[in-house]
């Protein structure tokens, strides 16, 4: 089991690495409204107790978010304060979504172990990509509008903390087969956005990319492994805990009845 400080520095790492520009604070609310297609940058986290009542909390998020004509989403975790805000909003009717899991690795490879660089597939070759070409390499891929594209980069560019975009590329056309990124916080490093060309599934090339992203994390001083994952797809979280990584807790979110559905 992992340890529950540990666990709660990862949580503020997530937190840090997915911060976006459109962001404020209320009464102990952390609120994000990023018009990608991220929910953990576009939700209510809320971090600290507050002192308004929650019907007032809630009146004043909800004109936030509809200001920005985002749907008003809450995330809950282990360390969503009060911890009993997961029912207050059930029986508001705020609709659960997205059952996540947080996996962890508590002791990934040393940089000593990735004495030989991990060589890419016949035929292709690694590339570093800048926020921007990430985004939009990652967006085409997923088929996002042009606007979560824009949002996505806007948030890479401003992240304070750093994010390094590395692709799986074809030698002919250059082409993108898998893509990932890593951002790293002392000795904490998360994997982000790992994503396959469809057409080339079933190849190890998931693997081959998170073991590369994590050899060059390593090879900065990172210790700790962490990402997040949907609970329901068991391809990946195979891949995942073939590298070393383990559940370490859920998260959902809680949106709002009055809300348009959101992606």
């Amino acid at each position: 089991m992992v340890d529950e400080t540990l666990l709660s520095r990862i949580e503020d790492a997530g937190l840090n690495a997915s911060a976006p520009p459109q962001q404020r604070w209320l009464d102990g609310w952390l609120l994000r409204f990023s018009p990608g297609k991220a929910k953990r940058a576009r939700c209510v986290n809320a971090v600290a107790i507050g002192r308004l009542p929650l019907a007032d909390k809630l009146r004043l998020a909800g004109d936030v978010f509809r200001e920005a004509g985002l749907p008003m989403v809450v995330r809950i975790t282990r360390f969503t304060q009060p911890a009993g805000l997961d029912g207050q909003l059930a029986a508001q009717g705020f609709a659960m979504l997205d059952d996540t899991r947080v996996m962890v690795c508590p002791a990934l490879p040393a940089a000593a172990d990735h004495a030989q660089p991990l060589a890419p597939p016949a035929g292709t070759h690694w590339a570093r990509l800048a926020a921007a070409s990430y985004a939009a390499e990652v967006g085409a891929l997923r088929g996002s509008p042009p606007e979560q594209r824009l949002a996505h980069a806007e948030r890479l560019a401003h992240s304070p903390v750093a994010y390094q975009g590395w692709a799986i590329r074809r030698d002919g056309d250059g082409s993108v087969l898998a893509c990932g990124q890593f951002a790293r916080e002392a000795e904490l490093v998360g994997l982000y956005d790992i994503y396959t060309r469809e057409s080339e599934r079933g190849r190890g090339l998931a693997r081959l990319l998170c073991r590369q992203l994590l050899a060059l994390a390593a090879a900065e001083g990172a210790a700790v492994g962490y990402l997040q994952v949907d609970a329901d797809n068991e391809a990946a979280r195979r891949i995942y805990r073939g590298l070393g990584f383990a559940d370490a807790y859920a998260y959902h979110y809680r949106q709002a009845p009055d809300s348009e559905p959101g992606g």
